[in-house]
This record gives structure tokens, C-alpha cells and sequence, in this order.
């Protein structure tokens, strides 16, 4: 045991007597300074990375509510427009322009030269209407229509 503790103690003596040498430390120094600048540098990187993003984001909001703007200011516009008026004047109060007349067709003559419109829904729902529940089962897991 006391073996082990006089090499160790050798061992300091000796770390101890390199910092009389002057290269020793202008090196132990020079390391030290170097770490020290490449922590500032590694920080201020980082630190104008954090700031980047927020000015994107904060550009990107930016454009977002100009763009919101805009299109506030282009519906200010419509609604100031001839074209408005006279659409909301027909569709509010049913009023039309001068020298137009209005006819009054009954929904049942308006309904009968009209064409039914079938959906593809509808159609695939009048289909399976008849089948039976193991026919329509059996159709769903093998993939049929």
C-alpha cells in the first residue's frame, strides 16, 4: 500500500514541477483561451440561430397578415361596388332593375322539365338494397361491388 502512494505522490511532484516550466504554461494558457473562444463562438452561433428562427416566424406572420389585409381591403371594395349592391338589392329586398319584369312560374312547371339527377351513392345503395345480409357480407370481403 505505501508502494502505491509514493508512486502517486512521484507523480505529482513531477505534474507539479512542469508548471516552473514556462512553455508548460504559455501552452496550459493558450488551450484554456482557445476553449474559452470556441464556447463564445459555439454560443453566439447558436444564439443567432435561436434569432433567425424567430425572425422567420415573425416575417412569416408578417406576410400572413398582409396578405389578410389585402383580401379585407378587396372585400371592402366589392362591397362598395355597383355590381354588390345591385346583387344584394335583387337577392335581399327582390328588387330588379329598371324595365325588367319579373315572372312568376309555378314550382311544379319549373319541377317538370327538369331532369332526376341519380348520384353514383345512389345507384350503388338501390343495388345492395336487395341483396341479402350474408350476399352482402360475403360481396364486402371478397372485394365485390
Amino acid at each position: 500500500m505505501k508502494i502505491h502512494i509514493e508512486t502517486y505522490q512521484k507523480k505529482v511532484t513531477d505534474f507539479a514541477k512542469r508548471f516552473q516550466d514556462i512553455r508548460f504554461l504559455g501552452q496550459l494558457v493558450f488551450v484554456v483561451i482557445v476553449l474559452l473562444v470556441s464556447w463564445s463562438g459555439i454560443k453566439t452561433i447558436q444564439a443567432n440561430y435561436e434569432l433567425q428562427k424567430q425572425i422567420s416566424g415573425l416575417r412569416q406572420q408578417r406576410d400572413l397578415q398582409q396578405l389578410t389585409n389585402n383580401n379585407l381591403r378587396l372585400q371592402d371594395e366589392y362591397y362598395k361596388s355597383d355590381q354588390y349592391l345591385e346583387l344584394s338589392a335583387r337577392q335581399n329586398f327582390g328588387l330588379a332593375a329598371a324595365g325588367e319584369k319579373e315572372l312568376i312560374v309555378p314550382e311544379k312547371v319549373a319541377l317538370a322539365y327538369t331532369t332526376p339527377t341519380t348520384t353514383k351513392l345512389d345507384m350503388t345503395i338501390a343495388k345492395t338494397a336487395h341483396r341479402s345480409n350474408p350476399q352482402a357480407w360475403f360481396d364486402f370481403f371478397m372485394h365485390r361491388q
